[in-house]
């Protein structure tokens, strides 16, 4: 894959996400897991996700149990993300972030950044309107330190 255009993913409820769609967009990628001690972070995310979103800010969240933290199954893992943080922006289904049977995505987010393996839940990519990375962030970063990185992208 050559640029963030060239990728798709699947919703928990099925429908393709085309990322040719977020052509001109901001968009935050993060892994996700609902038991980790970082989920909190999801209330954040939704925060910047509301605020921003009708200025072309979009957040897609791709849950792993690559960590041993996630829920089963994809409909648990949407039902408590939706129900503990009031999370409403796209959810895909459970990918892998590492090794065999990593998703492309991924794969091509670590190459682009320069860095190696995901180490933990809630790493965090901006892209730029550009598609174009900007930086990646650890999983540590909590959303709010994100904010001024996501309001110059808007630009």
């Amino acid at each position: 894959m050559s640029n963030i255009y060239d990728f798709k993913e699947t919703e928990m409820n099925g429908q393709q996400i085309d990322f040719a769609d977020y052509r001109g967009k901001v968009v935050m990628i993060v892994n996700t897991a609902s038991k980790c001690g970082l989920a909190p972070q999801l209330e954040g995310i939704e925060k910047l996700y509301q605020k921003y979103h009708d200025q072309g800010f979009e957040v897609l969240g791709l849950p792993s149990n690559q960590f041993h933290q996630e829920l089963a199954s994809d409909e648990a893992t949407e039902a408590y993300c939706q129900l503990h943080y009031g999370v409403t922006f796209p959810m895909t289904k459970q990918v892998q972030v590492n090794g065999d049977g990593e998703d492309p995505l991924f794969t091509y987010l670590k190459d682009t950044a320069g860095h190696g393996r995901i180490k933990w839940n809630f790493t965090k990519f901006l892209i730029g309107r550009d598609g174009q990375l900007i930086h990646r962030y650890a999983p540590i970063v909590k959303p709010a330190k994100i904010e001024p990185a996501i309001v110059e992208a808007l630009g």
